[in-house]
């Protein structure tokens, strides 16, 4: 009760198996060689590229920790607490990039706030003069 398929497997096998034994010798040795030669490790294009992703991917590593970690060109800057700028003689807050408390700043300055939020709306809009 076996299968047409498997009747012509077992059949295959078995020419497969007698040609195999009266094969030539010199054929025989032939193909071993072919086998070994098929088999070694192929000398590529494609073989140096393998070699060169590893030296590539450590490359940007090493840039990128580069950019990263910047060594101090000079002396480091002195660090100053910010109540003693404060706290200074002649410090003036027009070194900052907030705008002025109402409190310390000149009041004309905010006598005319409609108008200057209606420059501001404008001034985007007109075209550049070179």
């Amino acid at each position: 009760m076996t299968s047409p398929d498997e009747r012509i497997e077992r059949r295959a096998r078995a020419l497969y198996r007698q040609a195999s034994q009266q094969l030539d010798p010199a054929i025989a040795g032939r193909l071993r060689a072919a086998r070994r030669e098929a088999l070694q490790p192929a000398r590529s294009p494609h073989g140096v590229a393998r070699l060169l992703l590893p030296a590539g991917a450590f490359a940007v590593i090493a840039l990128a920790a580069l950019m990263v970690w910047q060594p101090h060109r000079g002396a480091p800057a002195p660090t100053v607490p910010a109540a003693a700028v404060a706290t200074a003689p002649g410090a003036t807050q027009d070194d900052g990039e907030l705008p002025p408390d109402a409190d310390s700043a000149d009041p004309n300055l905010y006598q005319n706030l409609d108008f200057y939020g209606w420059l501001a709306a404008n001034d985007s809009a007109a075209p550049a003069r070179r």
